[in-house]
C-alpha cells in the first residue's frame, strides 16, 4: 500500500510526522519516523537536515531529564564537563572531572577524559603532558583494558624519542583492540626509531591492513623493508605511496627511496 503512495507525499508526512512528535514531546514517534526517513530517504539532503535537527532535539532534551533528575550524579556532571569542552572553558570543565573523582576516585574513564582535557588545553602550560601522563597511568589503574589510555601513552613517550616505553604503550593498546590501525603504527614508528627494522614490519603491516590508505603507513612501512634489504617489496609501497601523493590535493611530495 505504501508504495502506491508518492514519495513526495511520504516523505513530506514523515517529516510532518517528526515535527508533531517533538511538539507534543512523543520521544518514541519520533523515533518511528526517522527511522521510517532514513530508511526510505537516507540519502535525501532535506530528510538528513531534518534527522540531525530531530537527534540533536532529542538528545538536548534527555540531557535535560538528567540535569532534571540526578544533577549530583556522574553522569550530569560528566555530560556538564564535555558540554564545557566543547564550548572552550577548559577549567570550569576540568573542575568538573575533579568533582567526579572527588566523589569516586574509581570512576571509569574520568581520567582518561581529564587527561584528554590537559592535552586538548592551549593554556595548559608547559606541565600539562606530564599532568595529563598521570591521568592516563591512573586511568589504567581503573581499567586496565582501556587501549585509548595506553595509545596516548604511546604518542607521548614517542614524543620524547623514549621509543622503549613508546612501544610497550603501543603494543599493549593493539593487543587491546585489535583493529587500532594508528597504535600498529606507531608501535612500527616507534620501532623503527630504535632501529630495530625487522620487527617493525609485522605490525606496520598490520596497520596497512586495517588502513590501506594512509601514506605514513606505507612510508614507514617501506623504510623497514628497504632497511632490512627488501627493496623490491618496498618499492611496491613507495609506488603505493606515490599513487596516494598524486590524488592528494595538499601538494603533499610522493616518497622516495631511502638511499
Amino acid at each position: 500500500m505504501a508504495a502506491q503512495v508518492p514519495a513526495e507525499t511520504r516523505k513530506l508526512a514523515g517529516v510532518v510526522g517528526i515535527r508533531c512528535s517533538l511538539a507534543i514531546d512523543d520521544r518514541p514517534a519520533a523515533l518511528d519516523f526517522i527511522r521510517l526517513l532514513s530508511r526510505d530517504f537516507g540519502r535525501d539532503p532535506d530528510v538528513l537536515y531534518v534527522v540531525v535537527h530531530a537527534y540533536s532535539d532529542l538528545a538536548t532534551r534527555t540531557g535535560l531529564d538528567l540535569a532534571r533528575s540526578a544533577p549530583q550524579s556522574t553522569a550530569a556532571h560528566k555530560m556538564n564537563a564535555e558540554a564545557l569542552e566543547e564550548q572552550g572553558k577548559w577549567e570550569p570543565a576540568e573542575l568538573e572531572y575533579e568533582e567526579i573523582l572527588k566523589r569516586d576516585p574509581n570512576a571509569r574513564g574520568i581520567h582518561f577524559l581529564l587527561g584528554r582535557l590537559l592535552l586538548s588545553r592551549p593554556d595548559g602550560g608547559p606541565d600539562a603532558p606530564s599532568r595529563a601522563k598521570q591521568e592516563f597511568l591512573k586511568e589504567l589503574q581503573v581499567d586496565p583494558d582501556n587501549a585509548d589510555a595506553e595509545y596516548i601513552l604511546g604518542v607521548l613517550a614517542q614524543r620524547a624519542q623514549e621509543f622503549d616505553e613508546a612501544i610497550a604503550h603501543f603494543s599493549q593498546a593493539a593487543r587491546l583492540n585489535r583493529n587500532f590501525a594508528e597504535a600498529y603504527l606507531g608501535w612500527g614508528a616507534s620501532l623503527l626509531g630504535e632501529k630495530k627494522y625487522e620487527e617493525a614490519i609485522a605490525p606496520l603491516h598490520s596497520a596497512e591492513r586495517l588502513t590501506p590508505g594512509n601514506p605514513d603507513i606505507h612510508n614507514a612501512l617501506a623504510t623497514a623493508l628497504v632497511r632490512t634489504g627488501n627493496r623490491a617489496e618496498a618499492e611496491k609501497e613507495f609506488a603505493i605511496l606515490r599513487g596516494l601523493s598524486s590524488t592528494d590535493h595538499s601538494g603533499a611530495p610522493a616518497g622516495s627511496t631511502p638511499q
